[in-house]
């Protein structure tokens, strides 16, 4: 009875806050409490004490750093420094925008497609490179590095893995995800960017400048492109509602920002971060607090409310998401799920069917939430030694993400609010049905690379 109330919980959770605003982190706080205190008998002392510290001081602490950045102009910086490298090429801007999706993602941004969309859709639109390319590029990118050790995905999976004893290796994780969302970037653009690499027309970057004077960056050594309108205001841009009754921008200059000693501090910070976690073992959580309130110290009355921009939602739906599971592991749930699952006689064939099963639930849904259910309930099953247990990680990994170039994913209403079509609705359903072919293939592509040659 306990673990039969502790599972339809479970999809009780996941479905309230799949179809309502109700933070999942938050229910599963409140359903951790229940099921473990009411119906387990678990003390809620030692619910409290499941309650992860570490992961709350990696994802508060990364999602803070970024938000510094942020603030202070640094992403600003690096996304002008990258597009002024495109020298007059249309398909160079393409892969540039991969190259900063990728990078804003793998450095803490789980919102780095929000932050290039209202900037990449309508240079798309000015240099009539297909928008629907442009935006998948864009998806891609970041899920690409949805799995940096340095960012929410990452820390999240990583330490969950290491929560269930699973064996973690961060550069695994990182890499399958990336080589396969590259790959997929790269069959879009055979399909609808090979005239891109034949065009002799010239690339056309407006970079606003403040006050709402603007200029226009091109290869000179090309014939001029069409004249273009200067750019908005400094931090301006245009609004519209979509279908989902989101607000979000459609349109936004790329402002020139020039380099001072804030913005040099943050990159010093960033790349401390970076070489200290990756070389050196230090802890993602410790250094980027540490980063974080040197660079504020340095400029304390310039980041006010620089903590609004922290992504409390996804810290506590993190961190609720494992407390729940840490209370279904005491109770014996786990277990259970796992014998069941390996009572279907095939690993391979259950692996498969749990890659497809993250794949569904999370192009509704949350990715992360699905994950955090997924990976404990394969647990079980991994210990058996019959799976490759990093190979099969990393493929219900790139499950749960790539599908997230949905349009009801947020990555997806981004790009479907800023593409300059003329018919959004039938923009919308050429989305939709890429994502249906991501759902349908993708998790058996993985299981067919990945998970099956790293198995016994």
């Amino acid at each position: 009875m306990v673990y039969a109330i502790s599972i339809i919980a479970l999809a009780a959770i996941f479905t309230v806050a799949t179809v309502t605003p109700i933070n999942m982190g938050i229910l599963a706080f409140a359903g951790a409490f229940i099921i473990g205190g009411w119906v387990s008998g678990i003390p809620a002392e030692d619910i409290i004490d499941a309650f992860p510290g570490s992961t709350f001081i990696i994802v508060g602490g990364i999602t803070l750093l970024f938000a510094i950045a942020k603030a202070n102009g640094t992403i600003d910086l690096v996304i002008d420094r990258s597009l002024r490298l495109v020298r007059g090429k249309r398909w160079a801007i393409l892969w540039m925008m991969f190259a900063l999706s990728g990078l804003l993602m793998a450095l803490g941004s789980v919102l780095a497609v929000g932050m290039l969309a209202p900037i990449a859709m309508p240079i798309a639109a000015k240099n009539k490179i297909n928008p629907f390319l442009m935006g998948m590029v864009i998806s891609h990118g970041a899920l690409a590095c949805a799995f940096s050790p340095i960012n929410l995905y990452g820390a999240f999976i990583n330490d969950l893995m290491e929560s269930v004893g699973l064996p973690t290796n961060p550069g695994i994780v990182f890499l399958v995800p990336f080589v396969l969302n590259l790959l997929i970037a790269l069959v879009l653009f055979a399909i609808y960017g090979r005239d891109l690499i034949r065009s002799n027309t010239d690339a056309v970057i407006e970079l606003g400048g403040h006050g709402g004077t603007g200029r226009t960056a091109r290869n000179r050594t090309r014939r001029p492109g069409p004249s273009h309108k200067p750019g908005s205001p400094t931090g301006t841009a245009t609004l519209e509602r979509v279908d989902t009754d989101t607000v979000v921008p459609t349109e936004q200059t790329l402002q020139p920002v020039t380099m001072n000693r804030y913005r040099f501090a943050t990159l010093a910070g960033i790349a401390f971060l970076v070489i200290g976690s990756v070389g050196f073992g230090i802890d993602v959580g410790v250094s980027s607090i540490c980063v974080s309130a040197a660079l504020l110290l340095l400029s304390p009355r310039t980041h006010p409310k620089v903590l609004d921009n922290v992504a409390w939602p996804a810290v506590v739906l993190v961190c609720g998401m494992l407390t729940y599971m840490a209370v279904l592991t005491d109770n014996g749930t786990l277990d259970f799920l796992g014998d069941a699952a390996s009572a279907l006689g095939s690993p391979l064939l259950t692996a498969l069917i749990l890659c497809y099963a993250v794949g569904i639930i999370s192009a509704f849904g949350s990715s992360i939430g699905t994950l955090g259910i997924a990976l404990p309930l394969a647990t079980p099953m991994l210990t058996m030694g019959e799976l490759g247990a990093l190979g099969f990680v990393a493929a219900l990994a790139f499950s749960a993400t790539v599908v997230d170039v949905s349009p009801f994913s947020t990555n997806g209403v981004m790009v479907l609010a800023n593409a300059q079509v003329p018919d959004k609705p039938r923009f919308q359903r050429k989305m939709l049905a890429y994502c249906g072919l991501v759902v349908a293939t993708a998790p058996l592509a993985v299981w067919a690379l990945v998970v099956v040659p790293t198995s016994v």
